[in-house]
């Protein structure tokens, strides 16, 4: 039946089960505020509130191989399935909700299959979780999803969501940002919303700090920049291209993902690689041994579930801030909305603007409603204030792409073919893309050994497994 074998992975693969061996709560311990975690994916909201002090109480989830993931480390917490199934009368109180609702229907990533937004099959869930918040009335409500979501249908698609949530007695901050500068190497642009109940203050202090965010000059240099890892002579970028949701395939067009060089091969990440660029400890996406795998293996699953997940370190910085927030026992300032944006979210100061909201809505029921949202912004009942926030928290944490990688050279498979880096190679040069350097030069030594030239050699595989990239013979 395919069931998992763990004596088929490497110790170093395998996380200690108990949230007490990762330095977490126990499970069941009681803390000071709980999670509901819906569409929770393979948990990653869910660990870093429980690494800011929140105990999930209950997961929503329908794919079963995340299904199993979430079982593994979290076994006591509630899990269901099906959103559209749930009863609100039986969910447990919690103070927070997390959803990364799905996003395949604004994602740029659809490419030429076009973009349904919010009346998309899967986005348009985002409805079902409103219906809930109207009955239980969270207290904080921390969501994420793709950037393209500020302007899916012209505008409106986000236009809408901040008016289902203003008008349940939400204020909203909103803030795309990008975990390069949170501690997980890849350049990752996310949209994050915080809806607070009755709180604007607690809304704009949890994405947004007194000071303006920091953000680095020559962004691109990240992308170029050459490191080497000394045990295996794998060399990397500083910072890795953003995961993506895929099996690892290798299409000669794919620029959206990083590749791993050696002198004479290139290869993809591994799917240990994939969880540590998100912040996961390494082993994170190995389900139950009860799951039954497919007969091609778990890879596929992995990169998916992994791809499909939110940064941790992002979250996390933002968890903390909403712990905070709940244990905080300040009265409010007195500010009024517009004061208080403008001295605790200096960020929004830049190219700042005020939305006439209720303009807004009356374009999104005309159908005639074109807006470009900027990258952050706090809305509280028929009042916006929006800006151009910076990515970066206003001290970046530092990571390298180099730090994450695997200590020992991977298993053959995941190497490119031959055919595969022609194709990069022969695209990259119609379209006039500079690839990374070291890559560059690899691929082109794969393709002059396969045509038999005598200024390269091919990779070859040793007796102890490893691979070593041959020395240049001149």
């Amino acid at each position: 039946m395919n069931k998992i074998d763990y004596s088929s992975f490497d110790s170093a693969d395998l996380v200690p089960d108990a949230p007490a061996e990762l330095g977490l709560p126990a499970s069941g311990k009681k803390t000071k505020f709980g999670v509901i975690s819906l569409f929770a994916g393979i948990g990653g909201f869910d660990r870093a509130f429980e690494l800011a002090g929140a105990d999930v109480v209950m997961q929503c989830e329908l794919d079963k191989f995340c299904q199993s993931v979430l079982k593994r480390h979290w076994p006591k917490a509630r899990l269901e399935a099906d959103i559209l199934k749930l009863d609100p009368a039986t969910m447990p109180d919690a103070d927070i909700w997390t959803a990364g609702f799905p996003c395949q229907d604004v994602s740029l990533a659809r490419g030429n299959h076009g973009r349904n937004g919010l009346k998309g099959a899967h986005t348009s869930l985002f409805f079902r979780l409103m219906e809930l918040v109207e009955v239980k009335k969270p207290k904080v409500i921390l969501l994420e999803n793709v950037v393209g979501l500020l302007n899916s249908h012209k505008g409106c698609d986000f236009a809408v969501i901040l008016n289902e949530l203003t008008s349940r007695g939400y204020a909203v901050a909103w803030r795309v940002l990008n975990a390069r500068y949170f501690g997980a190497p890849q350049s990752r642009s996310r949209v994050f919303l915080c809806a607070w109940l009755g709180d604007y203050q607690k809304a704009v202090t949890t994405l947004f700090e007194s000071v303006v965010g920091e953000k680095p000059a020559r962004e691109r240099t990240g992308f170029m920049t050459a490191t080497e890892d000394k045990r295996t002579g794998a060399i990397v970028p500083e910072v890795s291209y953003c995961v993506a949701a895929t099996s690892g395939r290798h299409t000669g067009n794919d620029w959206s993902r990083s590749y791993i060089s050696y002198k004479d091969g290139v290869r993809r990440p591994t799917p240990t690689e994939s969880e540590r660029l998100q912040g996961f400890p390494t082993g994170w996406t190995i389900p139950l041994p009860t799951f039954t795998a497919p007969a091609r293996g778990l890879d596929s699953e992995r990169y998916h579930a992994a791809g499909n997940a939110v940064a941790v370190p992002v979250v996390r910085w933002s968890a903390e801030r909403v712990a905070k927030n709940l244990k905080s026992k300040k009265k409010a300032s007195g500010l009024s909305f517009d004061d208080f944006v403008a001295a605790w979210a200096p960020d929004l100061m830049k190219d700042t603007r005020k939305v006439d909201f209720l303009e807004v809505l009356k374009g999104v029921e005309r159908g005639n409603y074109f807006y470009r949202w900027k990258s952050g912004g706090c809305a509280w009942g028929h009042q916006v204030i929006e800006g151009a926030a910076s990515p970066a928290p206003s001290k970046i944490i530092k990571s390298r792409f180099v730090d994450i990688l695997d200590a020992d050279v991977p298993d053959e498979r995941y190497f490119l073919t031959v055919n595969a880096a022609a194709g990069i190679v022969r695209r990259a040069d119609i379209v006039g893309r500079t690839l990374f350097p070291p890559m560059r030069k690899a691929l082109d030594r794969m393709i002059a050994a396969d045509r038999g030239s005598p200024l390269s050699s091919i990779v070859q595989k040793d007796k102890d497994t490893t691979w070593r990239a041959q020395p240049l013979s001149v």
